[in-house]
């Protein structure tokens, strides 16, 4: 080490930095899960398809297992254009702002200055008699020079801010893929109801063609004088019936229309949805174990790393009581002319640390201290519950699919007797053995039935959407380290 640097002004500040920077720490407690009640198994998981391996689970595309091309299409504009989730995007990259904040908080801020000025003085008491009147004199100053300061996070309360602040931007992702999925899950479902809805739409036009034949039958069964004219009043009211049920379900599958459009973000007036005669299948879906869903579910994630930030500032509390060392540096050029300005005899610094304490506070910091402990045992206890309501969805879509399941085939049986009651009350209705009020009461419990039918297959495609939701859709909380993708319009 050469001599000049001994008698630096510099050896002394130097050697406080190494000093405090060996004995640097981070207060607070470093982060654990919170225990938490995660059973072995679902209770209504029995008899269903598990997940073995866990990479069987479905990721990213979920919706595709419904094997709808025109579905796929329509979660794909959901993706780029839905402005919840431009919303959600755009409170994630705040997040992320506020992280980057953080962080240059580690490091020294730096600045320049340049200025001049001008400045006058009177004339001295001594001469103020002679000199009165006559103007003082001015003088000026140019100036420019560098200045830094630095922070040494000598307790940790840089860090674990810092902490905090990534720990509330990945809460932040995991929102925004929370949102993402709940608008998927909710634009799947709208689109599976319509489609529903046009296979009713199908059903009703056929037993409105099959009653407009009941009805010529019998009106020429009555010309004939083969049956009275109430069976005429009975067909005809039976066709009418199901004419105004068939028009009404125009103005519901309208809504869904629209919905959907808003879900893709247009305007309803620039969506058309082309009915089909065709449902999507139910899939099958695999079913994950209960722990997984701690990683697969965004919501989940979400109050997790409200845990892990709500951790981080009780670390910043507590370096509260400790004081700050603010290392501080400004040099440069000072002259009254400015032609000579940069030169040797012109320059001037200084360097040196402050250190600031807070002696007394009459309780600030103690209540601060409280309130941020407060307020982590806020966020564990919603973290928990997050994770109860996690596994009672899952439990309550597996019983109602098993139970809806078990519902279809006996409704099936009792549709298949219905067509078989129609089809044997028509024959004797034809045969003048019966009249028309058997028929008419045969048939409209032919067409509850198949209406019945239809909307248990609706029920049960809305709660594979909502099961495949509840397991966490294709996310997996290693997105949380890539950065959140949101192609959305231009602005």
């Amino acid at each position: 080490m050469n001599s000049s640097y001994l008698k630096s002004p510099l050896r002394p500040l130097a050697l406080m930095v190494m000093a405090f920077s060996l004995g640097a720490c981070t207060l607070g407690p470093d982060y654990q899960r919170p225990d938490l009640p995660v059973s072995t198994e679902f209770k209504q998981a029995e008899g269903w398809k598990t997940a073995a391996p866990a990479d069987v689970l479905q990721r990213g595309d979920w919706w595709a297992l419904y094997g709808d091309a025109e579905l796929n299409a329509l979660v794909g504009r959901l993706n780029v254009s839905n402005q919840n989730l431009a919303a959600a995007e755009a409170q994630y990259r705040q997040a992320r702002a506020l992280v980057r904040g953080a962080r240059s908080q580690l490091f020294p801020v730096v600045g320049a200055s340049g200025g001049v000025s001008r400045g006058g003085q009177g004339s001295s008491s001594n001469n103020a008699s002679q000199n009165f009147g006559s103007s003082s004199g001015v003088s000026e100053s140019y100036e420019i020079g560098l200045d830094a300061s630095w922070e040494l996070d000598i307790w940790g309360r840089l860090r674990r801010n810092l902490e905090a602040n990534r720990a509330n931007m990945q809460a932040s992702a995991a929102d925004l893929a929370a949102v993402r999925l709940s608008l998927q899950s909710e634009l799947v479902q709208t689109y599976l109801q319509l489609r529903v809805m046009d296979e009713q739409q199908r059903l009703l036009d056929q037993t409105v063609e099959a009653f407009a034949r009941s009805l010529r039958l019998t009106e020429n069964q009555y010309e004939a004088g083969i049956v009275p004219k109430s069976d005429v009043s009975q067909a005809l009211t039976q066709l009418k019936s199901t004419q105004a049920q068939a028009i009404d379900l125009g103005w519901q599958r309208a809504q869904m229309e629209h919905a959907i459009a808003v879900l893709v973000g247009v305007p309803p007036s620039e969506l058309t949805i082309a009915e089909r005669r065709d449902i999507p299948q139910l899939p099958e879906v695999p079913l994950a174990l209960p722990s997984q869903l701690l990683e697969r579910r965004p919501d989940i994630a979400s109050a997790e790393r409200q845990v892990i930030a709500a951790n981080a500032q009780i670390g910043v509390a507590e370096a509260a009581w400790y004081p700050d060392l603010t290392l501080s540096a400004s040099g440069g050029y000072r002259n009254s002319s400015f032609s000579d300005l940069i030169s040797v005899p012109n320059r001037f610094w200084s360097l040196g640390p402050q250190l600031a304490l807070t002696l007394l506070d009459f309780g600030a910091r103690r209540a601060e201290l409280e309130q941020v402990e407060a307020s982590y045992d806020q966020t564990v206890a919603n973290y928990r519950q997050t994770v109860l309501d996690s596994f009672r969805e899952v439990e309550d879509n597996l019983v109602q699919l098993r139970v809806l399941a078990e519902e279809a085939v006996v409704q099936r049986e009792a549709l298949e007797a219905a067509q078989e009651s129609l089809r044997l009350i028509e024959n004797q209705y034809r045969a003048g053995t019966v009249d028309f009020l058997s028929v008419a009461t045969v048939q409209t419990t032919a067409l509850n039935n198949e209406r019945t039918n239809l909307l248990l297959l609706g029920d049960r495609l809305t709660a594979s959407v909502q099961l495949i939701a509840a397991l966490g859709g294709g996310w997996d909380e290693a997105q949380l380290e890539q950065e959140p993708v949101f192609e959305g319009p231009e602005r």
